[in-house]
């Protein structure tokens, strides 16, 4: 009686302990996990991780087991693919049903959602008790999108913005070029060069000056120093100047039919909503420096003749590939596309990736961007761990986001070996996020169309006028 009791008792600790070490490996969001009797020995915290970009799966995923290895906690990750992401989150959070399961702690969301999510409270002011909130992580640009009234309401993850690409072996064609013409001269801060000529000019007929070698090459370095346009005109200026190799059929081209490409002429004096655009009291689109940039904006249909209709930004990009132009506009996805057709040899060429130019000397220009980031649920019962989650995925887990993804990190120390990129991070740096006021989230939309018609010819004043009153319109009404 006593063996039989002691086998009995040895037994159910035996089964205790297969059932602590089975739970590890329970999906206890399963079926088969919910009636486990053994659940309740399972004491890992788990949190829920939404993001609704396919793209992000396996980056998601590794750092959810990294996370979860060095913190014993258990990151899910889920994919939710709804157009009606930010609604799909609200009804799990509160409807109560199966859905809520899979009630996300942390979610990616686009900055510009940041106002409706926190007004629902399905964003709260992070804790950043990482220390990873500040301008030795971010730029000044992911820091206002990710700020609501003075608050940090979500961690910015990546970033897109757009970016001047330029050929640099047509730019030193160009230099050459220039180098060897009599009546072009260049110095250090733009002003006349004195060079050596080995002959004069030889007669008023043929303004021909031969160089010597060295002085040549002194002269085509120096003009390639400034061949990198810092504003509009400097484009016209090369475009004029530029007697074209066989393979280019046009020096610059972008799509005109993207606002995302186009904003850079206006972003400096459109103002929507202050630098984190969420100030309804901020609302300045319809002046003369906005007006002015588009003009000069509107001149270049009529210099480059690119047809909205039918140019697109996958188009321009394989021209560029092609040898085709010698400049065009792109966002940071360009970065790998380049190198990897360097690598495989398919693009002979050198390039470089510079600062949008301004419009004019006198304008300044500004690109969009947008900002990726990470969000707490404010209804969540882990927001702590969730925080540190965030976090991680922005700072600690961030060097490899570029290469897995293909999304600029918005994390500053990181891809600091990535010359383009470095570039990209530059312009997100001054750049304007698209705003969050939700009476006024077709802004860009109808931006977008503005660009269109002034394109095509129609009224520039007008139709910035037209803008300006139908926002504060929006606004008013709301």
């Amino acid at each position: 009686m006593r063996f039989t009791k002691r086998m009995v008792a040895v037994l159910l600790v035996a089964a205790l302990a297969a059932g602590i070490y089975a739970g590890s490996f329970i999906d206890w969001d399963s079926e088969d996990g919910q009636e486990n009797p053994l659940a309740f020995l399972n004491q890992k915290q788990t949190i829920r991780v939404w993001y609704g970009d396919e793209a992000l799966t396996d980056y998601i995923s590794r750092a959810a087991v990294a996370f979860g290895d060095a913190h014993n906690v258990r990151v899910l990750p889920y994919y939710r693919a709804e157009s009606d992401y930010l609604e799909t989150i609200n009804r799990a959070t509160f409807s109560g049903e199966e859905e809520a399961l899979a009630m996300p702690d942390a979610y990616l969301i686009s900055h510009e959602l940041l106002e409706k999510a926190y007004l629902a409270g399905l964003a709260v002011p992070v804790e950043d008790a990482a220390g990873v909130m500040d301008d030795a992580h971010f730029p000044r640009a992911a820091l206002s999108a990710v700020t609501y009234h003075d608050k940090l309401v979500a961690y910015p993850l990546y970033y897109e913005t757009s970016a001047l690409l330029y050929n640099e072996t047509y730019l030193r064609e160009w230099a050459r070029q220039q180098a060897g013409k009599a009546d072009s001269t260049v110095g250090a801060d733009g002003e006349e060069g004195e060079f050596e000529e080995l002959d004069e000019i030889p007669d008023e007929d043929n303004p021909l000056v031969v160089y010597d070698e060295e002085t040549l090459a002194l002269r085509t370095e120096q003009f390639f120093a400034q061949a990198v346009p810092a504003t509009v005109s400097d484009i016209l200026r090369i475009a004029d100047s530029f007697d074209l190799p066989d393979t280019v059929e046009g020096v610059f081209s972008w799509d005109v039919s993207d606002i995302f490409y186009n904003y850079c002429f206006v972003g400096n004096y459109m103002n929507m909503g202050g630098e984190a655009g969420d100030d309804r009291n901020q609302i300045d689109i319809y002046n003369q420096e906005a007006i002015a940039s588009l003009e000069i904006y509107q001149s270049l249909n009529q210099f480059f003749s690119i047809d909205s209709s039918t140019v697109t930004y996958d188009s321009v990009l394989q021209d560029f590939l092609e040898g085709k132009l010698v400049f065009t506009i792109a966002t940071t996805d360009a970065a790998a596309v380049l190198a990897q057709a360097r690598e495989e040899g398919s693009f002979p060429y050198d390039y470089g990736v510079a600062l949008m130019p301004d419009p004019s000397g006198e304008l300044a220009g500004r690109s969009m961007s947008v900002t990726g980031a990470v969000a707490i649920n404010g209804y969540s019962e882990h927001q702590e761990l969730a925080n540190a989650f965030a976090a991680f995925l922005v700072d600690e887990y961030a060097g490899d986001l570029y290469e897995q993804t293909g999304k600029a990190s918005a994390n500053r120390t990181v891809n600091q070996d990535n010359g383009a990129l470095q570039i990209f991070l530059a312009e997100y740096e001054d750049s304007m996020p698209l705003p969050k006021l939700m009476e006024a989230s077709n802004y860009w939309i109808q931006l977008e169309v503005l660009f269109a018609k002034v394109w095509n010819g129609e009224n520039v004043s007008s139709m910035v006028e037209q803008l300006d009153q139908q926002m504060r319109t929006q606004l008013v009404k709301n």
